[in-house]
């Protein structure tokens, strides 16, 4: 019963109004510094470089990562996220690029909508062979890239502290769900020992059933007009893994 109730809740959650959503953005380049965090060991792991471009129709989204020389000699990443969205920030193409040793894998989600229905339909290259897959939600939907825009464009003064506001996520292969929880205005310090003001975000993931897809993530958004994330925290079965703005 347990179980049931946690499915229907989800399914009737309550998404992110879209009266909450701000202004759009400038074309940007942010860099991020990746570093591994267990005890007393912190290393540079690895570096990330999000950008994004105006287009006359919407925005272009691309976010690379890449492990330093010394991590790939263990386990060498070089990953790729790409985002076409449209001017309200809804994704119309996504496509994940995965080079992790000796793992390769394309992702192409292309989405449609029909009023509030949001469509999708997702094709998966990998070296057995191709497959492709249909995602439906009844509520507007979004990548693991483009959510960061939508979170980023939401005006903060309008969010309810500790409020839980959910949303759904097409990845290449299922739809997950989303579900954020606004903690508030916090102080942070930043990777070169400087403080900054920040809007604290936690992240769920479950899939249908409330069964959790995904490791929780924290980000922190800058409280200044462009948002920019300044940190994100993921745990991992040993450690966790720190991203930092670095400019």
């Amino acid at each position: 019963m347990k179980r049931l109730l946690t499915s229907v809740l989800l399914m009737l959650a309550v998404l992110l109004p879209q009266q909450l959503l701000a202004a759009g953005f400038n074309n940007e380049t942010l860099h991020y510094e990746i570093v591994y965090h267990w005890g007393m060991i912190w290393k540079h792991a690895g570096d990330a470089t999000l950008s994004l471009r105006k287009t006359s129709n919407g925005y272009n989204a691309q976010l690379t990562g890449k492990t330093r020389s010394w991590a790939d000699k263990v386990y060498p990443v070089r990953d790729t996220l790409k985002c076409t969205m449209n001017s309200d920030l809804k994704p119309l193409l996504y496509e994940k690029l995965t080079h992790e040793k000796d793992y390769y894998a394309r992702d192409v989600v292309k989405f449609s909508y029909n009023y509030s229905h949001t469509s999708a339909h997702c094709t998966r290259y990998r070296k057995s062979g191709t497959t492709t897959i249909d995602l439906s939600a009844k509520a507007q939907a979004y990548d693991m890239l483009s959510v960061f825009y939508m979170l980023r464009n939401l005006d903060y003064d309008e969010l309810s502290r500790n409020k839980n506001y959910t949303t759904v996520i097409f990845s290449g292969k299922e739809k997950e769900y989303l579900t954020i929880n606004y903690k508030g205005v916090e102080t942070i310090k930043m990777r070169d020992g400087s403080k900054r003001k920040a809007h604290r975000i936690n992240f769920k993931f479950t899939q249908k059933g409330g069964k959790q897809s995904s490791d929780d993530l924290t980000a922190w958004m800058s409280t200044e007009a462009d948002r920019i994330p300044l940190l994100l925290v993921g745990k991992l079965p040993v450690g966790e893994v720190k991203c930092y703005y670095a400019k």
